[in-house]
């Protein structure tokens, strides 16, 4: 089980091959890809769907035995997105001794110096000419080598480096790319990249959403391989998750979803952000293809349960002041149910008690997290999503250490138990 949770993460360095790889897995399983511009057949018992937005988000059903409206669904949301660096448009900087570097923004919140002398590649989508100005083609780029590095400015340089530094996104974070060594190189290095990976012409490429991401393979680590670590657990541990709990759980009564989010780093306030109306559209569109109406969807959500599902924070041993002192979540504890006063989570009471059930059906232990009341903590897409979706739910993920670096690490055995408990969920 972890073995394939490494090669998804090694196959997924950002969103559009993340949404890629679970669609393929889905069509493996016998999902049907639906066409959202067009009209929604007859739904049907044991009919599985999906469905994606902008390339960069994904949401699966398989439909209950019976109607939504008598028996609702059980949800499993997570995001696809991680804290990386963006490339501008116009993004090659020639410098002295004909060094190119990239012009980049921060995506999301990422811990900017672990980026640091890492070998890393490019990986995103290239847009190209189609059939007409408003249907242009999508093509997915992932560069398989060790491409670019953000270099450290040495110690002599810097002599208080290891007292803490601030970093300038837009000076320190530029990434190296090569050496011009021919002149018709200049200015067209990237896109000489792009053009050879994909064998296009430039002539065809009319934009791109392209980013940095580590080329380092996932792996497990400690004396018994106890630990994982990768890039991107943060949240795509939770989609493989998700996504392997059900195509495993059997058919029941209960419709069920999949729901893979993008943009949560910057806000979840885009088309296909928990922030947007069309997962609640998709299921009120299953709901008239049973045959219901309006009235069908509200009955559906009143007797629905989201697990919303995003990673927690892991005890640090070299910094539990950070933490509660009664409720910090250990590695290999099980499944967090996270908490806020200031309701940044869904859960609550009720709630937490749904799925600590759930956990303890599942023979999964399960833990609880909330926040030092000194430190500030994050957001995550429960209370986003029930914003637009009343949804009766729970924050919930595996605890992980190093959170929004380039590197995280995570449970061997809190993977294996979250596939448990989210199967047990789907199957109630």
């Amino acid at each position: 089980m972890i073995k394939r949770l490494m090669n998804f993460l090694d196959a997924s360095p950002v969103n559009f091959l993340a949404v890629r790889n679970i669609a393929d897995e889905l069509e493996k399983a016998g999902f049907r890809r639906v066409n959202p511009k067009e009209p929604l057949e007859t739904v049907k018992g044991g009919d599985r769907l999906y469905v994606t937005k902008n390339d960069s988000s994904i949401y699966a059903f398989h439909i209950g035995a019976k109607p939504l409206a008598d028996a609702g669904f059980h949800m499993i949301c997570a995001h696809c997105d991680s804290p990386t660096f963006r490339i501008k448009p116009n993004a090659e900087m020639t410098c002295e001794g004909g060094i190119v570097k990239l012009n980049t923004e921060v995506y999301g919140g990422p811990i900017m110096s672990t980026w640091f002398d890492r070998p890393l590649t490019i990986a995103g989508r290239v847009i190209v000419r189609g059939e007409d100005a408003m249907s242009p083609k999508t093509l997915l780029l992932h560069v398989k080598r060790p491409l670019l590095q953000i270099s450290n400015l040495a110690i002599h340089f810097n002599r208080q480096v290891n007292d803490g530094v601030k970093l300038s996104k837009q000076k320190d974070m530029l990434p190296i790319l090569g050496m011009v060594t021919d002149e018709m190189e200049r200015g067209n290095m990237l896109m000489n990249v792009i053009c050879s990976e994909l064998n296009i012409s430039q002539a065809d490429i009319l934009d791109f959403d392209l980013y940095l991401a580590d080329t380092a393979p996932a792996c497990t680590f400690g004396v018994h391989n106890e630990f994982v670590s990768s890039g991107r657990l943060d949240d795509l541990s939770m989609c493989y998750a998700g996504l392997e709990a059900l195509l495993a759980s059997r058919e029941s009564d209960t419709t069920k979803v999949l729901a893979i989010f993008d943009n949560e780093e910057t806000g979840s306030q885009t088309k296909q952000g928990a922030g947007s109306p069309f997962l609640a559209s998709m299921l009120q569109r299953i709901c008239m293809a049973q045959g219901g109406n309006a009235e069908s969807f509200y009955q559906a959500i009143e007797r629905a349960f989201m697990v919303s599902a995003d990673n927690a924070h892991a005890w640090h041993p070299n910094y539990g002041e950070k933490y509660d002192p009664t409720n910090h979540p250990m590695l290999g504890g099980g499944p967090v149910i996270k908490f806020n006063a200031s309701q940044k989570y869904a859960s609550d009471a009720v709630s937490a008690a749904v799925f600590a059930e759930i956990c303890r059906e599942a023979g999964v232990p399960c833990q609880r997290f909330v926040n030092h009341s000194d430190v500030a903590g994050g957001s995550t897409l429960g209370n986003i999503l029930a914003s637009s979706i009343p949804l009766r739910g729970v924050d919930m993920g595996n605890a992980i250490l190093a959170m929004h670096s380039c590197r995280e690490t995570g449970s061997v055995a809190d993977h294996e138990y979250c596939v448990k408990a989210f199967t047990r969920f789907l199957e109630e």
